[in-house]
């Protein structure tokens, strides 16, 4: 006889509260069908599918036991959450993942009551989850605060920091640590399963707790001695010293795709007063589709794919990624100069220091998502006279902001900040976008501040920073690929603050920082088509200004725009406030600034975000007939 299919479950569960209805052996057909489809859906959107892929059970368990949104849920890094979405009235929405207008590839408050937090950096998620435990606990609300935290972001300063401090919140906090790729757990079988489930039964922490109860009347000392001792022995068992260290209860570690183990030490925490308790889930990235399981990165992020085959359809050919110009350029610099060494935050291929890693591993470090400790140990560095390249994204470097500051640039060190994810990043939105660091840094004394149009330039100032030892210095550029540009094989040291003119003019200025350069050049052409005389300036340099340049600019044409992919505050202000200082604008001259605006820009298509910047070819150019327009307006008024 052939048995029936089974019917479908997750058509019938479209919010924790259903899927709190199923009976607990009905969970590994869930749980299965859920795996499925979110292959599909992000096979269809493209995304990070590993992470997902490997906390499928974990989701599932998570959300059948607790009182998911009166429990608050924070996963960290926030790319583990597409099973959480689909579970949470998201899946009707999970093909616009990414997409313009649609979900988050992170979690995000206003998206939905199951994301009490938005976590797309990393290792804030013990840290919120304390709040939320804490503010209940205040309020004498139901409520527990739970963090999930994995992919690595356990080596972050910030997650012990929050669990050196969480001793108050008690039973209200559970933190389940997601071990998937830090090799950190013992043989996770049946006796760590079995042992996981007696620590954490009632039975063992009710006789835990009468235990206590006749040890401290005893006396302090003999509790104490008593205390320590369980706790070593259960340490010495299961692991966890350090967690017990913390204030945590420890258990583990348990297999994360094991709901027959899941469940009941879930259960077990859930009902105890033990606490906080730290969960130690053992998870497989990938898991449960072959293409990434067999994957080096277990496919972390990936481009639309082939579900039948793994096949991602990523466009060939074309030239070639900015990061990875920089990550070859710095390894060919460091082959004649053993003073430069690499430093990256558990990005290696995402900045290019892969690459640099193959030809000089001895002089590549990966400090993991600990950005402070990275720029101050790039600060060492430089201080016993190496030539260290901090390459981290911009919007990781934030936060690292105080040690740039304190470690970097009042000592004057020369490290070198290799900037990637400059600008606007399309499909991570705005918590990965690069659009504060001219203005972060810019403002900082003793700091040099460039920025690469293409992939030449990039390489010329990868180059320059290298060779630069009076200070630190930065070089930013965009996510993706270059334009096309030859990078000449002998390169350039370019002058500290000095830009360069791209093409002659005589009616119009356009000072254009970084990237937006091509933009800039197809403004000129159109500009020129309607009469008006242009001259483009690659700056090259946020920080020193050319001040000469921006001077013979500003006497010799009627409209200057400044044009730069950050925030308000970076270039176009430093050479307003250039300008102002001496009286270059006194004379009716019009100086436009654009930028991107003072907003969070979702995630979409870069080319419509910087549409909706305004920071496009067809922008540039209304930005000059409107100066131009108001002008004429100002003199014809001025002679009626």
């Amino acid at each position: 006889m052939t048995s029936r299919p089974k019917t479908p479950l997750l058509d019938t569960v479209d919010t924790p509260d259903d899927l709190r209805k199923l009976k607990k052996d009905q969970l590994r057909q869930l749980a299965d069908e859920l795996r499925a489809e979110m292959i599909d859906a992000v096979g269809q959107t493209g995304g990070h599918l590993g992470s997902g892929l490997g906390v499928v059970e974990l989701t599932t368990a998570i959300h059948y036991v607790f009182d998911t949104p009166t429990d608050k849920l924070v996963w960290d890094v926030g790319h583990q959450c597409y099973p959480h979405k689909i579970l949470t009235g998201r899946r009707d929405r999970i093909r616009t993942l990414r997409q313009g207008g649609g979900l988050s590839g992170f979690t995000k408050r206003a998206e939905s009551e199951y994301d009490p937090f938005g976590a797309a950096h990393s290792s804030t998620s013990i840290s919120a989850a304390l709040g939320f435990a804490m503010a209940n606990k205040m309020q004498d609300r139901p409520g527990r605060g739970i963090a999930v935290i994995g992919d690595g972001a356990m080596s972050a300063g910030m997650a012990y920091e929050a669990m050196n401090n969480a001793e108050q919140a008690g039973n209200r906090l559970i933190v389940i640590l997601n071990d998937n790729d830090m090799s950190i757990a013992p043989p996770v079988g049946g006796l760590s399963a079995y042992l996981a489930r007696m620590v954490s039964s009632s039975e063992y922490l009710g006789l835990r707790s009468m235990a206590s109860k006749i040890a401290k009347k005893l006396g302090r000392r003999v509790w104490g001695g008593l205390e320590k001792a369980e706790e070593y022995t259960r340490g010495m068992v299961t692991g966890g010293t350090l967690f017990e260290e913390l204030g945590f209860y420890y258990v583990g570690p348990i297999d994360g795709h094991n709901l027959d183990h899941l469940i009941p030490v879930l259960e077990n925490v859930r009902d105890s007063e033990q606490g906080p308790v730290l969960i130690h889930v053992v998870t497989q990235k990938g898991k449960g589709y072959a293409p990434a399981e067999n994957s080096a990165d277990k496919y972390h992020g990936v481009a639309k794919f082939d579900v039948v085959t793994g096949e991602q359809k990523k466009s060939s050919g074309g030239p070639p990624a900015y990061q990875n110009v920089f990550g070859e350029t710095l390894a060919k610099l460091a082959d004649s100069d053993p003073r430069i060494c690499a430093i990256t935050a558990a990005m290696p291929s995402g900045t290019g220091v892969d690459k640099f890693a193959k030809a000089h591993p001895d002089r590549a470090f990966d400090v993991g998502i600990a950005e402070q400790h990275g720029v101050t140990f790039a600060a060492g560095l430089a201080a016993e006279g190496m030539r260290p390249f901090a390459a981290i994204y911009s919007t990781f470097l934030q936060r690292a902001y105080d040690q740039v500051v304190h470690d970097v640039a009042i000592q004057n060190l020369p490290v070198r900040f290799a900037i990637d994810r400059a600008g606007l990043v399309g499909a991570d939105g705005c918590t990965h976008a690069g659009s504060f660091d001219i203005t972060y840094l810019a403002t900082l004394p003793n700091m040099v501040v460039m920025a690469a149009a293409d992939e030449a330039e990039l390489a010329h100032m990868t180059y320059t920073a290298a060779e630069y030892d009076e200070g630190p210095i930065a070089f930013r550029y965009p996510r993706g690929n270059g334009v096309g540009v030859e990078i000449p094989e002998t390169l350039e040291k370019l002058e500290i603050g000095k830009g360069r003119i791209v093409r002659e003019g005589s009616k119009v200025a356009i000072l254009s920082l970084g990237a937006r350069l091509e933009e800039a050049k197809k403004a000129a052409d159109q500009l020129e088509a309607k009469g008006l005389s242009t001259t483009v300036a690659d700056m090259r340099f946020a920080k020193p200004l050319d001040t000469a340049l921006i001077e013979k600019l500003m006497r010799s044409h009627e409209v200057v725009v400044t044009v730069e992919e950050g925030a308000v505050g970076g270039l176009g202000a430093h050479v307003l406030t250039f300008a102002s200082d001496e009286g270059l604008t006194d004379g009716g001259l019009k100086v436009r600034t654009m930028r991107l605006p003072d907003i969070f820009q979702d995630h979409d298509d870069p080319m419509k975000q910087y549409d909706e910047a305004g920071l496009n070819a067809p922008h540039i150019v209304d930005t000059v007939l409107n100066a131009l327009r108001h002008n004429s307006a100002g003199v014809e008024e001025a002679r009626a």
